[in-house]
Formats: C-alpha cells, structure tokens, sequence
C-alpha cells in the first residue's frame, strides 16, 4: 500500500484526467494510505498479545488479502478512466463493483474476528487495553456505516435505467464542490465523513493515550494508570459522539463546514460533556477518613479521673453466664 501510495501520487502529477469531479488518481492515492495506516495499527495491536494465536494470523490475512483485492479493483478502474464506487453501467462495471463489496464484507469480518481476540486477551495497562478496544469497536461502527452509500438516492430510484446505484453525497449529486486534501462536499451531506471519523478512532485513541504518556514526565497525575485509564474513556465518548453527530448531519444533508443552529447546539453538548468529563477524570479523589490521626485543631484529651472504671471480672462473669445458659 505504500507503494501503491507512492505510485497514485506520481499519477496525480503525470496523468490530468479528472473524473466525477476529482482526479482520476486521487481515490487510489486515498486509499492506499489509509489500508497501509489500517494495516500498520491492526498489526501492532495483535503484536500486544502475549501469545500469538492460528486465528488472529487467519484473521490478519483475512485483513491483507481482502484490501489487495479491493485496491486492484480501484487502481484498475482508475486506469481505464472508469468509477469503482457505485458504477454498474456495463456488466464488467457491475461485477467489479460487486466483488469490492464482498472484499468489504470479508475484511469486515476479519476485522472483527480481530477485535475478538484482543478484547479476550490482557494488551498492556488498562489504559492501553480499552484504547485498542474501544478504537477497533469504533473502527467496526465506522466500515459499517459505510453501507449507508449503498442506498440508491431519489433520482436514481426514479430513473429507469440505472448505471450508478448509491452515493457519497446526501441532498446533492457526487462529484460538486469539495474540500481539499479530503474531497468531502461543500454544498451537502457527505457520508464520507462518519466512516472516516470511525475508521481513525482506530489509530486516534492510540495515538492519544501515546500522547499522555510523553506527559508524565512534566504532569506527576498522568502517572496514575487510573487516571490515563478515565482519561481514554472520556476520548472515546468524544469519538463515538462525533462519529454520531456527523452521521446525523451528514444523513440531513447538511455540509460539515455549514452546521445549521441543531448540529451547533449538539457540538456544543458534546464539547460541555467531554470537557466535564476530562474535568473528573484529572480530579485528585480525596483521601480516605478512617483511621486517620487526630488533626493539630482536635487535641488529644487525657482521660477523664474521676469517670467510674468497669470491674476487671465483669467480662468473665458475662462469659461464665453466657456459658450456663446455653447462649
């Protein structure tokens, strides 16, 4: 994939063809570098179990295979000036089409196999267990979400000879204007942007807890694994928030860059939430109150003498009684 990467950067500069509003390199280039992220961090968490397993190799070749075949699929459309994504005008079209959906649902799976075996297995602190965890349970919501692009939109429904089924964009045909460097839509919803919030959680949540760990040096409260453990919770629920507020705004047809007053309001919950909960997650916890010794305002009194003193055979004679009855 780096290569491949590589290879898709050169053809932005030689080759000037331009397809559905994009150039024609630009979606191999996309993809390359985000399977060649995708494969560097599965293979790192899987690197964190103690013993490696015959099932998370099956299911790390699952992973590798089924992106090769998805990539030939994209480099080979973009080579013949075709669309890969929702094209199905000729039946060779189709049939690629189809097949990089099944290569999806596999990696899927092996991904999912993945995730199981990890969240099966010790991977390091707690901290570091629940960011690989929760970062593949987001990564699996957002290779999900992808499937929303799949529904045919109204023209399309309407039109009596289909040659593209799905979209990325909601409200607003493909190919309109776009954001640099991520190709999203301006002018609608684009269900890109859910998926990728999702799929990065992967690397994100990993990347954050590295980046509270090079703090402990300078900060002595990020030395406590509990507390890097709530802060990796509160970053989680800030992912799975916005992985839930852009599909929402994205599914209204709304642009990331135009939030109507609802979506600010809700970004503005979300960012209230998250600074609350790093608020909490940084608190020192008080320190217990049992047994502690007196404090310098609460003097230590000596005993009063002339409080009247319990004969020494008392207990005995309790004893003795309780023993003659019985209790």
């Amino acid at each position: 994939m780096a290569a491949l990467a590589v290879v898709s950067a050169a053809g932005l500069i030689v080759d000037d063809r331009v397809l559905a509003g994009a150039p024609i390199w630009f979606k191999p280039f996309k993809f390359a570098v985000s399977f060649a992220a995708y494969g560097l961090t599965l293979a790192w968490m899987l690197s964190r179990r103690a013993a490696p397993s015959r099932a998370g190799r099956w299911a790390a070749h699952t992973v590798v295979a089924s992106g090769l075949v998805e990539m030939a699929v994209i480099t080979g459309q973009a080579v013949r000036g075709r669309r890969s994504h929702f094209n199905v005008e000729t039946p060779l079209d189709g049939a690629l089409f189809t097949t990089m959906g099944v290569t999806v649902a596999v990696l899927w799976a092996g991904t999912l196999l993945i995730a199981v075996l990890l969240f099966r297995a010790p991977l390091g602190d707690r901290a570091a267990t629940w960011a690989i965890r929760l970062g593949l349970a987001l990564a699996l919501i957002g290779l999900l979400l992808g499937g929303l692009m799949l529904i045919p939109a109204p023209d399309q429904q309407a039109a009596g000879v289909r040659t593209v089924i799905g979209a990325h964009s909601v409200g607003v045909p493909d190919g309109g204007p776009a954001m640099a460097l991520t190709g999203w839509n301006t002018t609608g919803g684009d269900l890109r942007i859910p998926h990728f919030v999702g799929m990065h959680a992967l690397q994100a949540l990993p990347l954050f807890l590295f980046g509270i760990e090079a703090l402990t040096g300078r900060f002595a409260r990020l030395r406590d694994e509990r507390v890097r453990l709530r802060l990796v919770l509160v970053a989680a629920g800030w992912c799975a928030a916005l992985l839930a507020l852009t599909t929402w705004q994205a599914l209204r047809g709304q642009a990331l860059l135009r939030p109507d007053a609802a979506t600010l309001v809700s970004l503005g919950a979300v960012l209230a939430a998250t600074a609350a909960g790093t608020y909490v997650a940084l608190r020192r916890r008080p320190a217990s109150t049992g047994n502690r010794p007196p404090r310098p305002s609460e003097p230590v009194l000596p005993p009063d003498p002339a409080a009247p003193v319990p004969p020494a055979h008392t207990s005995t004679e309790a004893s003795n009684t309780s023993l003659m009855t019985g209790n």
